[in-house]
């Protein structure tokens, strides 16, 4: 088995881009079809940094794939994102995805000419199909967790491990596209996590944090439709912001309630039916705390959780999922891989790592559909994954190894050195004439620049010492974004 240990130091260097701007990210490796970089600081700088090292990639997918996927229907996925009626985005992934797009024009590899809208597109891909009613191919997907009493006499010793399939279309321009991006934020209020997936994507498909990891799934029998106007947030992002968060929902711990909570802020739903799944270590208490399923969908009930506790004829401490409804709607929807599964596990004990991972390679794979075969084990310090290569999907080839606290290692003199700092406060807000700007430590001097919703930057200059504001009159009403350099992205209106 190939073991790849990533132990991060300063032998990393920050390139220089065309436009003199930090690309602060690096290459750590590029072998059997699985990219895997390291991008640092703000979301505007990790944007930035995603775009100049992945921008051939990027286009790549947009030309190859996602483009054609929309085919005529592009210009109205567009306008759901630009109108913002459908789809609510944070501004935080505007400034993200135009960051991105700077990068990649930066490096010279737009070559498919995209803006940041095309991105956005591409990272609600699966709320925007179904809004639209367009029928492409959609990931399928399955999960099989395994803790507590299950795991107890086995090399694990009680400890936490999920193993999950991600099955798509085997598209060329899929297969050759993957990436694995580590994320080491500089915000104070945010964590290092990892994404798996393929060139572009700012959102999680699959993720994990030091604590945590999250996947989605199709619900392929959900036939509901989406309810348009009540802007929905895209799966995705939801699934990011659960394992991005330092604590997403400020309790204190690091367990599924993040994912949890991350998903009842959006009370009406999500745009299609999906499955969600969580894992945290098995210390992190209650069963429910440990592994977790969610079915959400855009009409009622909107979102049904399902632990171990639902008599779904998985036994003991084991929790799996594919992509039916099992406890929404008391539907118990189980297919012939839910049914497979179920004879692996027997009595549902003694799985340990191997064994966990055998039975989803075995009884749970798609076939040639499997892109990805990963495994997350919190508590060993382990992430394993496999990918569709030389012709082979991911579940026949063998995988490497990665250590979870090499992956997610900060790199102080690396790392934004405003880390630490609290975040910028703007006042009024929404603002007449002046806004002031009040900011930790000593910022005379500091740069800051004001964008508009399209991206334009539209003011900029350098804090001065002392409370003094920063002049807006001759700014139109409207929605803007602040960013003083090194620090988060603060959205503001203007009167």
């Amino acid at each position: 088995m190939k073991n790849i240990v990533l132990i991060l130091t300063a032998v990393f260097v920050q390139l220089s881009a065309i436009s003199g701007q930090e690309v602060n990210g690096v290459i750590v490796s590029d072998t059997g079809n699985l990219k895997v970089i390291r991008i640092w600081g703000t979301h505007e700088e990790r944007g930035f940094a995603y775009g100049y090292l992945l921008g051939e990639e990027i286009s790549a997918m947009a030309t190859g794939y996602m483009l054609p996927a929309f085919g005529a229907f592009m210009e109205e996925a567009r306008e759901i994102i630009t109108e913002g009626k459908d789809l609510s985005i944070d501004p935080e992934f505007v400034m993200e995805a135009m960051a991105v797009v700077e990068g990649m024009d930066a490096a010279g590899t737009n070559y498919a000419g995209i803006d940041y809208i095309d991105g956005l597109v591409f990272n609600a891909f699966l709320d925007i199909v179904k809004l639209l009613g367009l029928t492409v191919d959609k990931p399928g997907c399955s999960s099989l967790m395994d803790w507590g009493d299950a795991t107890l006499s086995t090399d694990l010793e009680g400890k936490s491990v999920i193993s999950r399939h991600l099955d798509w279309s085997p598209h060329p321009v899929i297969i050759q596209n993957q990436v694995m991006a580590v994320h080491i934020p500089s915000e104070a209020d945010e964590q290092p996590w990892v994404m798996v997936g393929f060139a572009g994507q700012m959102s999680v498909l699959s993720g994990f944090n030091a604590n945590m990891a999250v996947f989605q799934h199709m619900m392929s029998d959900f036939s509901g439709l989406s309810n348009h106007g009540l802007a929905y947030e895209p799966v995705w992002l939801t699934l990011r912001k659960a394992i991005e968060k330092a604590d997403f929902n400020n309790d204190g711990q690091h367990n599924t309630m993040d994912l949890w909570d991350a998903i009842e802020i959006n009370e009406t739903g999500y745009a299609d039916g999906y499955i969600l799944t969580a894992l945290a270590p098995s210390t992190a208490g209650a069963d429910s705390l440990v592994a977790l399923v969610a079915e959400v969908a855009p009409q009622e009930p909107y979102i049904t959780f399902r632990s171990n506790s639902y008599p779904d004829n998985i036994p003991g401490d084991n929790l799996y999922a594919a992509n039916y409804e099992i406890r929404r709607n008391s539907h118990n929807h189980y297919c012939s891989r839910y049914y497979a599964v179920v004879n692996a596990l027997g009595n549902g004990l003694g799985i340990g790592q191997d064994e966990n991972w055998q039975i989803m390679r075995d009884h749970s794979n798609s076939g040639s559909g499997n892109i990805q075969f990963m495994q997350f084990i919190p508590e060993l310090d382990l992430f394993r994954i496999t990918v569709h290569r030389d012709g082979l999907p991911a579940w026949q080839n063998p995988p490497a190894d990665f250590s979870i606290s090499s992956l997610l290692y900060v790199i102080p003199s690396v790392l934004n050195p405003y880390l630490a700092e609290s975040r910028p406060l703007l006042f009024p807000n929404p603002a007449g004439d002046q806004l002031f700007i009040r900011m930790a430590g000593d910022v005379e001097g500091l740069p800051y620049f004001i964008k508009s919703r399209d991206g334009r930057t539209v003011l900029s200059g350098k804090l001065q010492k002392g409370n003094r504001p920063v002049s807006v009159n001759a700014l139109p009403p409207g929605i803007y974004f602040f960013r003083a350099e090194g620090h988060a992205v603060i959205k503001f209106i203007k009167l």
